[in-house]
């Protein structure tokens, strides 16, 4: 049963990559182990930030789609 929730996940966190949706968690994990003691971003600042990069509207006032 295990293998199979596994698979699941594998598959769906494949999903999310392949249509742009990053992946919060793996994110937290990173942060938290290789640069201890500085802040981890929040999941809604996570996204935001995430999506200002990809379409723009950020400091350079660029706005794209892709």
């Amino acid at each position: 049963m295990s293998s199979l929730r596994d698979a699941w996940r594998q598959m769906a966190r494949t999903a999310r990559l392949m249509v742009g949706v990053p992946d919060y968690e793996v994110y937290a994990a990173h942060r938290r182990a290789a640069h201890p003691g500085e802040p981890v971003m929040t999941r809604a600042e996570f996204h935001r930030e995430r999506t200002e990069r990809r379409f723009g509207g950020g400091a350079d006032g660029i706005s794209r789609c892709c």
